[in-house]
């Protein structure tokens, strides 16, 4: 009997850790996280952090205080990078359950840039120049950008690139593109119209309405076209209008 003792203490020490590790075992359950990002250097929130669940490839990104919510399994880490900062990997609590703001803190990136001595002439500046003029009324200007901006501006003011395609941007786009509309039909309407018409072709002003409404539907006219455009496109077409409404 005593020689089998080393054997069931063996055994008995196998059984304990088996049990134990039993208790750390965190069943997989949906969660929805709500965390923040801040900087481990002031404790302030990241902006526009990239957050990466390379379970399911998918993520998201931190609003402008470093704050997020993502859906994904309790087991599942998640890597955050942001410019700037250090890589960091996110491991959940086995305890949450989605009911509160979990913090997570990044490393700045530290460089160490030597002494640098600048010399030259400074360039005469004149304060009075501020870019090409616009004829934008103010109040329709944009407050990032008059027109798209490139896919770089991301990197470089990410702040004014995702307002530029927020609603209010959109909507004073939206009425600048009316009124250029408006006024390039301002402009069409001198050039064609049924006195036009009438004055090219010779026909009275029952045909007149009649070949316009025929020509409107041909959609060859641009309403940028100038004044030779219109007058060659009423003479050519009206050819063909004679062929199809057999005038001659």
């Amino acid at each position: 009997m005593i020689k089998y003792l080393p054997l069931l203490f063996f055994l008995c020490i196998v059984w304990a850790a088996k049990a134990q590790d039993d208790e750390y075992i965190v069943d997989p359950m949906l969660i929805e996280l709500k965390a923040e990002i801040l900087s481990s250097g002031d404790s302030s929130g990241i902006p526009y952090a990239n957050i990466i669940l390379h379970r399911t490839h998918s993520g998201t990104i931190t609003n402008g205080e470093g704050y997020f919510t993502l859906e994904m399994l309790n087991i599942d880490s998640l890597e955050v990078t942001s410019v700037g900062y250090e890589k960091t990997i996110l491991k959940i609590p086995s305890y949450y359950t989605g009911f509160e703001v979990l913090t997570f803190y990044m490393k700045p990136v530290l460089y160490n840039v030597g002494e640098v001595t600048v010399e030259g002439e400074a360039q005469q500046l004149d304060y009075f120049e501020h870019g090409d003029p616009t004829d934008i009324d103010p109040t329709l200007r944009g407050d990032a950008f008059n027109k798209k901006p490139p896919v770089i501006a991301a990197l470089v003011s990410p702040l004014s690139f995702m307002q530029y395609y927020g609603k209010r941007e959109k909507r004073k786009r939206q009425v600048r593109e009316d009124m250029s509309r408006m006024r390039n039909w301002e402009m069409h309407s001198e050039n064609y119209n049924k006195e036009m018409v009438m004055k090219l072709t010779g026909v009275n002003e029952a045909y007149a309405d009649t070949f316009m409404i025929w020509f409107n539907g041909q959609n060859v006219l641009p309403y940028t076209a100038s004044e030779y455009q219109v007058r060659n496109a009423i003479i050519e077409y009206y050819k063909l209008f004679k062929i199809d409404y057999e005038l001659e």
